[in-house]
């Protein structure tokens, strides 16, 4: 079950699709909340732990749904069509500011955060299962998930190169507010025809064991006692940990800390064009890392090359904690080192999940993919809603006040976020990964005999 590389390529859309609003949430949605829509730190980080948990465990309901989905597009392909067009208006909907007082905008804010995490989910966790029955061969899922993440990296270029600069842009005929809702309306238009395009291009091929009917609850006790699912799960949520605190605190980095700065040849470069640089050239780093996953993963296995990903990401954050605001270049150059390595995480960790779930079926004779990658998937947001609640929170412990001069203390707190604490998720992620059992030489057994369980039950 070999994919062409124009399949490859149509499921890559969907993660740039998803990519360019997972983006707008982990390196805008808490500075315009403080900035732009006036909340407190404290206030947005409560926001963002009790909307993101009770998106988290909608995940599993979703995946649920999916492996019961009887459609003629299959299970998860009908989600990618009905959802496309309310994601872009949720999207919307989330980055505008309506003309009420600050109770008003808090509540409000509640509303349409939670409703779009809804929606996020609904398309995202389909998403994601999908790969897991496109193909059952292991190298074709590692080149799958890496042309998956290539479109994830390439939306959150777009995002991270655009969207500061068009805010300026439509703020010079309106206030900040409106220049970011025009902004993310662009985005909202361009990810619904994304989505509709993987929709069209990919197919499902693999299909339950027609011998045993999958119950939930079967399913469910299934997956909490599968140890590699549980490490996997760790793993993928200390990462997103690490890079969540970082993302976050990457605008309030460059306003509060480093400010303008001359680079070279290039001149006294504003706050806005650094910012955007640094989030533009990480995300193109971890491009880079993309297209070393597979020699990568050759060379060392898909456990050990996340293992190194991590200590080299632990090493290079702590590190970033000691660079004085005027060495632009140091900054960038170790922005980038920590973009390659990051950049070979998520392919790995994907394709990892997909071996949980064959594992499982091997296990327990039942197939529950959507079941799998939609606990997975949250175990991302939980990571993602820790990640950002701590983020709120430790500004407003280090005094944090939005469009003021900050105190010694509150750059502190900036600082840390952006590297040492940052550093402790890419730590945590390499013990979890340590105790993680299915390398390639089990993976291949377990393919094996699956394979040859799936042709006696056809």
């Amino acid at each position: 079950m070999l994919i062409t590389l124009r399949e490859k390529i149509a499921y890559s859309l969907g993660d740039m699709a998803s990519s360019m609003f997972w983006k707008l949430f982990s390196l805008f949605v808490l500075f315009f909340y403080t900035d732009v829509v006036g909340l407190s730190a404290a206030a947005v980080g409560t926001l963002l732990l009790a909307t993101r948990v009770f998106d988290a465990f909608n995940d599993p309901v979703i995946g649920a749904m999916c492996d019961r989905t009887q459609s003629r597009w299959g299970k998860f392909r009908p989600y990618l069509l009905f959802a496309a067009f309310p994601f872009a208006i949720a999207g919307v909907l989330t980055f505008s500011t309506p003309d009420f007082g600050l109770t008003g905008r808090l509540i409000y804010a509640y509303v349409t955060y939670t409703v779009m995490m809804v929606v996020y989910t609904a398309i995202n966790v389909p998403y994601a299962a999908l790969m897991g029955v496109m193909t059952s061969i292991p190298s074709e899922r590692t080149s799958l998930a890496s042309w998956r993440f290539i479109g994830a990296y390439a939306g959150g270029v777009l995002v991270a190169a655009t969207a500061s600069p068009l805010v300026d842009r439509f703020t010079r005929h309106a206030d900040v507010a409106t220049g970011y809702q025009i902004t993310v309306a662009l985005y909202a238009v361009i990810a619904s025809m994304l989505f509709l395009l993987t929709f069209a291009g990919t197919k499902e091929r693999l299909q339950p064991p027609v011998m045993k009917k999958s119950r939930l609850r079967d399913d469910l006790r299934d997956l909490l006692t599968n140890g590699p699912w549980l490490l996997m799960l760790g793993a993928c949520g200390s990462v997103v940990l690490c890079n969540t605190m970082r993302d976050a605190a990457i605008l309030y980095y460059f306003k509060y800390f480093v400010g303008s700065r001359p680079v070279w040849f290039l001149g006294e470069l504003s706050v806005s064009t650094l910012s955007a640089a640094f989030m533009t050239m990480l995300l193109c780093a971890n491009m880079i890392g993309v297209i070393l996953v597979t020699p990568v993963a050759n060379w060392l296995g898909k456990k050990h090359s996340l293992i190194a990903s991590g200590i080299i990401t632990a090493v290079l954050s702590a590190g970033f904690f000691f660079v004085p605001p005027s060495q632009i270049i140091i900054i960038f150059i170790v922005n980038i080192l920590i973009g390659i390595a990051g950049g070979i995480v998520f392919p790995l960790v994907w394709s990892m999940y997909a071996d949980v779930a064959d594992y499982s079926e091997w296990r327990s004779g039942r197939r529950a993919t959507g079941l799998t990658f939609s606990s997975s998937s949250m175990s991302q947001k939980m990571g993602w809603t820790i990640g950002g609640a701590a983020t709120g929170w430790i500004l407003a412990w280090f005094g944090f006040e939005a469009n003021m001069v900050q105190t010694d203390t509150a750059l502190l707190g900036i600082r840390l976020l952006i590297s040492v604490f940052a550093a402790v998720g890419a730590l945590l992620s390499v013990v979890f990964l340590h105790f993680y059992p299915l390398d390639e030489h089990r993976m291949a057994t377990i393919s094996a005999e699956l394979q040859q369980a799936r042709s006696a039950a056809d």
